[in-house]
């Protein structure tokens, strides 16, 4: 792995399944004689040969993605005469409205670009279960039925709400206005009309809210505990997919992240379709003191689920028809609930623009992490490049050696009382990348560039060594410009968007654009990762420590009285891409001119693309230590935006509402008021309460998640 201007033969072996290959991959790093081999001279080698292996550890799928130029949530074409439709259900193997055959390499993938842009009408089926526990007992499927299913069908892109909302019941239950009631007298009966229902919808996409840890298990155990593992009954209860006869199964895995500590989790297969559970989306991508459906949706929808205790559950289904409707509505709500968050929170039309960008199927995103992501794009590029990835060994991997991660300049604390201007780095990372040529495909080790020309290499500044673009562009580099540029068009086309759901895919595009530039250098940095290379993690850093240090010197040396500026400047703080400086100006108005100079004049000394921005001015400003201050932010010169906190107990969702509450009161005081006094009397007053018992206990619950 490395910079290597010569060119490679390679031996491509192919399997008859994919199954085949780690065992293959085994064998070839072990070592084995094959007849007919010759060396690079052309003689003949004997003996037994051990070989490196390459792309070895590609997902099947993902391997005939890559090869025929298919992205994830792309469009295909099948070209007229190409193929041919399997009319009869006999001749059919799936439940897909339209089966054909065709041969692979007669498939034309389309790139999502102008009317190909489209997302795709997909069906999506959220659901919820209730079931009957025990009085005191959470429900259990070996023994508490379920007494409902309800169901929220409906097609992204159509704006006009579920095209199907019914409910399956246990037992009689009243007429529901705008949804269609099942009952059944047998839960076996239920179970099985619900099952020919999710086939009749043909959802896409199942979700729901803790669907994949709670209902669809719960559905699985109480269907085999209902029928027996041997009932022919289980079996077609199980297919809820879209090949024929193919069995749903589901397997414990264990989740394990230094954000969200270890959790266990169900995953489940349903081939055809994608689980999408809304809990943890939420959970990955939004701070909040609870994730109870009910606190989620007041927050994000300003609604709330139906009045219905879980207590009374049992109750009410042990009671009349009257009683089972009002929990029918109950269950509806919490099956509607989940489709209204997805589609207020753009989370799907996201999903598929992360797809696009990063040529991955959906389901990777959800299931896979970051890794894939980045993985795929390398793949994609290497290939156009006549490049190979090398499959690295676990233990070869040198994972352990860490490095020095980003800068923090020590912060000057105090309460400033005067304009701090805030100078950025646009894509900090990504752009060293591009500036300095870091790559996989451009580093060369010390002894190698001895022989190699000085001025075709330049060392980072801890010491590793890559080549010039001019010599040999970077894979990395090469990406992450597509990416950028291409995020510059979606924004650009965003804005020029003609309505508010073509404005709304050109900004889940652009956030997949960013998202995905900002992985590329984690995915280097990730010791267990599938291509870790600490010296290009190191790199980075390193130049990003340099970056940080040099703009702070510029500034400080260059906005001086000597050079005729009114005051000397000052940077307090400085943050991995950004630094806080005190230009010695008493008004928004007169910091605005001098902060984008700053900018200007910095980003002049730097390589391109690196660029230093002024985004905003904090006035007043609190900084109370590294990544702990809050202030009144300016974007504009006549009013200010908002007050911006970070790591304050405002923000954090580990602390009770005491805290949140009288440092956010206090901080409204000392930052929006400027009554400093007024600020140290409130919190006098809040602890001669507390000491006095008279807080409500309420205030002091702390939540851990």
């Amino acid at each position: 792995m490395g910079y290597d201007p010569s060119h490679t033969n390679f031996l491509k072996v192919y399997v008859g399944m994919p199954t085949m290959i780690p065992k293959l991959k085994t064998i070839m790093e072990d070592g084995i004689t094959l007849p007919g081999l010759t060396d690079e001279n052309g003689g003949a080698v004997r003996g037994s040969t051990t070989f490196q292996p390459f792309e070895c550890n590609v997902p099947y799928v993902l391997r005939y993605m890559i090869d025929r130029d298919v992205t994830g949530a792309g469009w295909l074409s099948l070209p007229k005469g190409t193929y041919k439709l399997r009319k009869s259900e006999n001749e059919k193997g799936t439940h897909c409205q339209i089966e054909a055959d065709i041969c692979y390499n007669e498939i034309i993938p389309r790139k999502p670009e102008g009317e190909w842009s489209k997302v795709a009408p997909l069906r999506i089926l959220s659901f919820d279960i209730e079931c009957q526990g025990r009085k005191g007992y959470f429900p259990e499927a070996e023994q508490d039925p379920v007494i409902q299913i309800a169901n929220s069908l409906s097609v992204y892109g159509r704006n006009t709400g579920p095209i199907v909302q019914n409910v399956f019941t246990l037992k009689g239950c009243l007429p529901i206005v705008g949804a269609q009631v099942i009952s059944s007298e047998t839960e076996q009966d239920m179970l099985l009309k619900w099952r020919q229902f999710l086939h009749a919808s043909d959802a896409d996409i199942l979700t729901g809210y803790n669907v994949q840890n709670f209902d669809i298990p719960y559905l699985l155990d109480r269907a085999e505990a209902i029928w027996g593992k041997k009932d022919p009954k289980l079996r077609t209860f199980t297919q809820w997919g879209r090949v024929k006869n193919a069995q749903t199964k589901k397997r414990e895995t264990m989740f394990s992240s230094s954000a969200y500590g270890r959790r266990n989790n169900t995953e489940t297969t349903i081939e055809g379709r994608v689980i999408f559970d809304m809990l943890p989306y939420m959970q990955r991508n939004h701070k909040l003191s609870s994730y109870s459906l009910n606190s989620v949706c007041a927050e994000f929808l300003n609604q709330q689920k139906e009045d219905v205790h879980h207590s009374i559950i049992s109750d009410l289904q042990n009671g009349t028809d009257a009683d089972r409707h009002r929990l029918a509505v109950y269950c509806i709500k919490d099956a509607l609930l989940p489709q209204r968050l997805m589609d207020k929170l753009s989370v799907l039309i996201n999903y598929v623009e992360m797809a696009r960008v990063t040529g991955v199927p959906v389901s990777f995103l959800i299931s896979r992490g970051q890794q894939i992501k980045v993985f795929s794009m390398i793949l994609r590029k290497c290939r156009d490049e006549n490049l190979l990835v090398p499959t690295l060994k676990k233990s070869g991997a040198n994972n352990d050696d860490g490095y020095e991660g980003a800068t923090v300049l020590d912060p000057i604390k105090s309460y400033y009382e005067v304009p701090i201007a805030t100078l950025d780095f646009a894509s900090l990372y990504p752009s060293i990348m591009q500036a300095y040529n870091l790559c996989y495909s451009t580093m060369i080790s010390a002894k190698d560039a001895t022989k190699i020309d000085p001025t075709k290499y330049k060392k980072s500044e801890n010491g590793h060594t890559f080549v010039h673009s001019h010599v040999k562009k970077g894979i990395l580099p090469t990406i992450l410009e597509e990416l950028l540029s291409a995020r510059k068009r979606a924004k650009k086309d965003m804005k020029n968007a003609p309505n508010d759901f073509e404005k709304s895919v050109q900004n889940g595009r652009q956030l997949a654009l960013k998202v995905s530039a900002n992985s590329v250098y984690g995915f280097t940095g990730a010791g267990v990762g599938q291509l870790p290379c600490l010296p290009i993690a190191s790199s980075v850093t390193s130049y990003g420590r340099f970056l940080l240090e040099k703009t702070k010197a510029y500034v400080e040396e260059h906005y001086t009285q000597a050079n005729g500026y009114e005051h000397n400047a000052q940077v307090v703080y400085g943050d991995t891409d950004s630094v806080m400086v005190k230009f010695g100006t008493t008004t928004v108005a007169d910091t605005f001119p001098l902060a984008i100079e700053a900018a200007e004049k910095c980003s002049a000394i730097f390589p391109d693309p690196i660029l230093l921005e002024f985004e905003k001015v904090y006035y007043p400003y609190l900084l109370m230590n590294k990544k702990r201050y809050a202030g009144l932010m300016w974007t504009q010169k006549d009013k200010y935006d908002y007050m911006d906190t970070k790591g304050l107990e405002t923000v954090r969702r580990d602390n009770c509402a005491l805290v949140r509450d009288v440092i956010q009161t206090s901080l409204d005081k000392i930052i929006i008021e400027r009554d400093v006094p007024g600020a140290i009397d409130y919190v006098k007053s809040q602890i001669a309460d507390l000491l006095q018992n008279k807080m409500d206990i309420s205030q002091l619950v702390i939540t851990k998640i």
